[in-house]
């Protein structure tokens, strides 16, 4: 395959015979690259290089102005704003959500030469529209507002004199001045021949300086384009060659060159459809895997077009070892790596900071960075790591210094640098920043991360930066705007990877393939909304306005996406076209229009193949876990079995013998976190702590109404009292923990009301509350005692009847209390509840035998089914349910206790875990 660089120079090579005075100017510095190489191999003979230029350099040299980066031009925009009239000033961190934005507009503004007096003119003009009204006289709003608008004019003015005075410009301002300067230029080329190649859309200004160069001096200008495009009147593709060919008067006497007819030549175009980014990375490896044959000269001509550049990483991580070449023009962003993301959560952290101190997920989320770890490794045994501990055990939502050195001491470590007294200045944070770096070096210089002190290395320099920023502009006063400032320059700061341009597999961004060629393309994320980008228009200009003078639009992005993308395929033998084929919003929509415009193209339907790739996911078997009962695990059943099997851990055998085992053997509990609002288990403490408090009194007494109804005034005192014993600390006076105080309230007050309706019709004497109770279970086989242990809310006596009840701040139904089989009971969890009211009933009864008890219970979430009683029926269906807890129903409880907790220390009966 001959590329269009090849074809152009051998061109050239052959009508001057040689490049001297030749200049070249590309869309890219990249393309130089492959230029050089393309006049290395046509020359045989030793040869100086010619000058070589991108458009930008090109422009930049005719201009005498030296480019500022985008930071420092906002800062010099901002200076134009305090200068100007405009009253109301917006501070630095308001004016920089809006400056970006202007910035934008003015650059593209200068790049197509507009008159700005009428541009802003008509702008203003429209807002004034916008807000018209029938009023006649507009609010103070309104008015400035339009003031806004109207100063545009002085604010662009000011802007561009101010940076001309220093000799800066922005890409606009270098654009227009290079036109003005342009006779002057054009006067001093001398014999100099100007080659302009692989240009497609150009800015007004890109095209006044070419056609002036073209129609005054012995130049030539190469399109690469292929006749297939170029003929088609409507094709995108060529859409900006047509008008150039169409309204530049160098044509009418010039035909184009660099026009080709490869495109229609034979191809394998594969368009394959790929489930998520990761997956498209991993298939893009396995294709590249599969095109490194050493008979097909490896992966030499071969190139990945990163759509989306986000793919950069897991691309990275998807090439194959045997990959020993790669070449990746694009920089990795600085922003994407964990160290900036460290410094990140610091600025937040103080940003965030409130009169009550630092959020505890905040500190425990920097804690946990993976740089502050290894930082504090050495300190292992102090009391740095033992922080995140204490903030648990203490549940301390909110945290100030004194919390923190009352844990850490006063050492002088980086802990000393990420919790300040005060809230820092923007100076301030920057040399603690500093400083953090420097810790963070000598503690990672020993692990031998070359890559991380890169990074750190990095960061070191954008933090110097913007130390000198601050001591040359003073309107950075506060650390959001520190924080705006810090990532507009990690946005646009990368790591740049070394290899060699001209071997091996080329990884690069769309842009970056402008004027190369290779034999096997690979473009991933063709999806709407990325290839395209679609109808984004981060501008303060209307389209209408844009239209009338001449600027360019969504309609003229999609052009430009569009050429490119044919231009990649115009010389490829093997082309890959990857989607995603579940895109959302943040990953860009469905298939792009591109792949449709290939697919209905007549001439290409036989050069490709469509299918769709998916990871082949094999389902692990699922295996259940065992655990086999040996001496170890023996002695501590025995030593659970004397203090006491309660119906909770029982209820966990039930559910799935795993829980017991890791929960009430081992004692492994849910993992310890900070409780913000109060949790369920907390919340059920608060409401059985209370009720004993109210009904305390009424011990070995008959309940009256009217000695509840007098509690009702207290019931609000009493919670309030429970939950600070409960949860120590909390507010109970907003959000989450105000709404559970008050359906505390709610539950207790619609208790005691049903309470007191009951009253009127039944007689309710109080025995025992929160009543603790063991008994002795001989079972025979178990050699070792067995102990059976509960705590029982209330037991109460209803007109003769003694009744257990259990209180539940959760949903309980009655057909969880009723049973029809008894195995049901130790077998199936859903039963849990009856099995609970038993053991109680078991309890009580072999501390006071009783003929006949009765048991049940409150669900406070379901108050209005009242209490919910235990109960046995022949069917499941059957109304005929007998509520009476007599010595047979105990017997044939006992019997299905004995056989379950027989099999919990049966030696030779393993722990085996249920699918739940």
């Amino acid at each position: 395959m001959r590329s269009f660089l090849e074809e152009v120079i051998n061109e050239i090579w052959q009508k001057h015979g040689t490049f001297e005075n030749i200049v070249f100017i590309l869309p890219s510095k990249r393309a130089g690259t492959f230029l050089k190489h393309s006049i290395a191999t046509t020359s045989n003979k030793p040869l100086f290089v010619p000058e070589i230029y991108s458009i930008e350099d090109f422009i930049q040299k005719i201009s005498g102005l030296t480019s500022i980066k985008s930071t420092q031009q906002l800062f010099e925009l901002y200076s134009a704003y305090k200068k100007s009239s405009y009253p109301n000033k917006d501070d630095f961190f308001a004016f920089s959500k809006w400056g970006r934005t202007l910035l934008q507009d003015i650059n593209e503004i200068d790049r197509y030469i507009i008159n700005t007096e009428e541009l802003f003119s008509s702008l203003s003009e429209i807002q004034r529209l916008n807000h018209w009204s029938l009023g006649t006289e507009k609010t103070k709003i309104m008015k400035e507002y339009l003031k806004f608008w109207h100063g545009l004019q002085e604010l662009y003015d000011v802007f561009n004199s101010t940076l001309l005075e220093k000799g800066l410009g922005h890409q606009g301002l270098i654009y227009r001045r290079a036109c003005e300067r342009l006779d002057d230029y054009v006067a001093a080329i001398g014999h100099q021949t100007h080659i302009f190649i692989g240009f497609n859309a150009l800015n007004t200004a890109e095209s006044q300086i070419i056609q002036k160069i073209l129609s005054t001096t012995k130049s030539d200008i190469y399109w690469d384009l292929d006749t297939y495009f170029l003929n088609d009147p409507i094709h995108d593709a060529s859409h900006f060659i047509r008008y150039h060919l169409r309204k530049w008067s160098y044509f009418q006497n010039n035909a184009p060159k660099g026009i080709g007819t490869n495109y229609n030549s034979k191809k394998k175009i594969q368009i394959i459809g790929v489930p998520k980014n990761v997956a498209q990375a991993k298939y893009v490896g396995q294709l590249l895997n599969e095109l490194n044959e050493p008979v097909s000269n490896g992966l030499k001509n071969t190139a990945v077009v990163l759509s989306d550049e986000t793919l950069l990483n897991p691309l990275l991580n998807s090439i194959p070892q045997e990959i020993e070449r790669v070449n990746i023009t694009m920089g990795y962003p600085l922003q994407k790596t964990s160290v900036a993301t460290l410094f990140s959560q610091l600025l937040n952290l103080n940003i965030h900071k409130t009169n009550k101190g630092w959020y505890h997920q905040d500190v425990l989320d920097l804690l946990s960075h993976p740089y502050i770890q290894k930082a504090l490794g050495q300190d292992i045994n102090g009391n740095a790591v033992s922080l995140p501990e204490e903030i648990k055990k203490k549940n301390w939502a909110y945290l100030d210094t004194n919390k923190i050195t009352s844990v850490l001491g006063t050492k002088k470590t980086v802990i000393s640098h990420l919790f300040l007294h005060d809230t820092p200045t923007p100076e301030e944070f920057i040399k603690h920043c500093l400083a953090i770096i420097k810790l963070l070096k000598d503690s990672l210089y020993n692990f031998n991360e070359k890559l991380l002190l890169e990074y750190l290395y990095r960061l070191y320099n954008l933090f110097n930066q913007i130390l000198g920023m601050l001591a040359k502009y003073d309107f950075i006063k506060d650390l959001e705007s520190l924080k705006g400032l810090y990532q507009d320059l990690l946005s646009v700061e990368t790591l740049d990877f070394k290899g060699e341009p001209l071997e091996g597999l080329q990884v690069m961004g769309m842009l970056e393939s402008r004027n190369l060629d290779f034999e096997n393309v690979i473009i991933t994320s063709v999806n709407e909304g990325i290839l395209p980008s679609g109808k984004s228009n981060n501008s303060f200009i209307p389209f209408d306005l844009k239209v009338y003078h001449g600027l360019p639009t969504y309609k003229e992005k999609d052009a430009v996406y569009t050429y490119h993308f044919y231009r990649l395929l115009q010389r490829a033998k093997q082309i890959f076209i990857l989607y995603n084929t579940e895109p959302d919003v943040l990953e860009g929509g469905e298939r792009s229009r591109l792949i449709m415009q290939l697919l209905t193209d007549e001439h290409k339907k036989d050069d490709i193949l469509e299918k769709t790739a998916a990871p082949l996911v094999m389902a692990p078997p699922k295996n259940m876990n065992s655990i086999i009962k040996d001496d170890n695990l023996l002695n501590l059943i025995k030593s659970h079995a004397s203090r006491g099997f309660s119906p909770t851990s029982l209820s966990n055998y039930i559910r799935n013998p795993m829980d017991f085992y890791k929960r009430n053997l081992l004692g492994i509990n849910d993992v310890m976190e900070v409780e913000e609002t109060v949790a369920a288990n907390t919340f059920g403490t608060i409401i059985h702590d209370t009720l004993e408090h109210i009904y305390t009194p009424f011990i070995g007494k008959y309940l009256s109404a009217l000695h509840l109804k007098a509690v009702i005034p207290d019931i609000e005192r009493l919670v309030k009292l429970n939950f600070a014993k409960s949860y120590p600390g909390s507010d109970i006076t907003k959000g989450k923990n105000l709404i559970a105080f008050k359906v505390m309230v709610r539950y207790i007050n619609n208790f005691i009301n049903l309470e007191i309706e009951q009253l009127n019709h039944h007689q309710i004497k109080i025995i025992a509350l929160e009543t603790k109770l063991k008994a002795q279970l001989d079972i025979p086989g178990i050699s070792f005692p067995i102990v059976l242990k509960g705590k029982l809310d209330r037991v109460d006596e209803i007109d003769g009847t003694i009744r257990i009840i259990d209180y539940k701040t959760g949903t309980v139904i009655s057909s969880q209390v009723e049973i029809t089989n008894w195995q049901d009971v130790t077998e199936d969890y859903k039963y849990s509840k009856a099995f609970q009211l038993l053991c109680y009933s078991l309890l009580y009864h072999q501390k006071n035998p009783l003929d006949i008890l009765q048991a049940g219970i409150v669900s406070f979430k379901n108050l209005g089914a009242g209490l919910l009683q235990f109960a046995t029926k022949e069917t499941k269906n059957s109304r005929n349910k007998d509520r009476k807890i007599t010595q047979k129903t105990l017997e044939a409880f006992r019997i299905q206790l004995e056989k379950l907790v027989f099999e919990i220390c049966n030696p030779d009966v393993p722990f085996i875990e249920k699918e739940i």
